[in-house]
Formats: structure tokens, C-alpha cells, sequence
């Protein structure tokens, strides 16, 4: 699937399904089929939290909430930019997800108004597992997934 068809589909499923949160569980189920990613969660970002829409991957995430300053997620939120780790065992600001990650990727979802409501976090359990490829890759993903929180 090349990344124009997995834009459209991502949009078609953010139209499609009225639920937010079955929404989010199908576009987690879509990107990591797409690329292949062992695990992948759909966050919100609220004015205080980071919170869990959706999932795919073998559980569901250790940290299902957490302050918004907290973790890679917060880090993401901060910047407003991809956070890569190609070693979470070596960044004190990981927060464990499953024992068995290595490296992590968080991109965050952006409104018009450069507005963090969202993101996308992807992990491996091989160290290095993300490059430039997949970072861009998962911008166009947020870039689809903007209508999920504007409408």
C-alpha cells in the first residue's frame, strides 16, 4: 500500500467511524499492519493528561494515563516534534510500556493552529528499529488522523 492509499484509508476510517475510540483501535490495527510495528497506540492529549484511544499490539499499554509532561509522549507534546529513541533503556524519561521495548517512536498529532491533541507512539523490541523513513511516514499518518480530534 503506498503512502497516498494509506492516507485515504486512514481519513475513510476518521469519517467512517463516529467513535472515537473504535476509530482510534482501527487506526492503530492499520499502521501497524502497514509497516509491520509490533506495537502501536492512539493517544489523546487533554489539557492535563495523555490517555489511551486505542491500540494494537500483544497488551495494552502499562501506562493507559499519565500527567502530560511525563514520558516520551510528553516529550512529543513539549516539542511538538517526532521523539525517536533508539534506546529506551537509556532515556530516563521512558516510561515503560512492555519490558520487552527497546526503541520507541512518538509523533504528535497537530491541528492547523499547531495544537498538540494527539499522537501516535510506535515501539520495537529492536533497538534502532526507526529511521527517517518511518518518522516521515507516521507524520503523514498524523496528518490523516487531525479530523479524528477537528472534525
Amino acid at each position: 500500500m503506498d503512502d497516498q492509499r494509506l492516507q485515504t484509508e486512514l481519513t475513510r476510517v476518521v469519517s467512517s467511524i463516529p467513535d472515537k475510540e473504535s476509530a482510534a483501535r482501527r487506526i492503530a490495527r492499520v499502521i501497524a499492519t502497514r509497516f509491520g510495528y509490533r506495537w502501536v497506540g492512539i493517544y489523546e492529549v487533554g489539557k492535563d493528561e495523555i490517555f489511551v484511544l486505542g491500540w494494537d499490539g500483544p497488551r495494552a499499554p502499562a501506562h493507559p494515563r499519565f500527567p502530560r509532561t511525563k514520558g516520551l509522549c510528553g516529550k512529543a507534546v513539549l516539542s511538538r516534534a517526532a521523539v525517536r529513541v533508539d534506546d529506551v533503556t537509556k532515556d530516563p524519561d521512558y516510561l515503560t510500556t512492555h519490558e520487552s521495548t527497546r526503541a520507541e517512536l512518538v509523533v504528535p498529532v497537530l491541528t492547523t493552529g499547531m495544537e498538540v491533541v494527539g499522537v501516535i507512539d510506535v515501539e520495537s523490541d529492536q533497538v534502532g528499529a526507526f529511521g527517517e523513513q518511518d518518522v516521515g511516514a507516521l507524520q503523514a499518518c498524523a496528518g490523516a488522523l487531525r479530523r479524528l480530534w477537528t472534525g
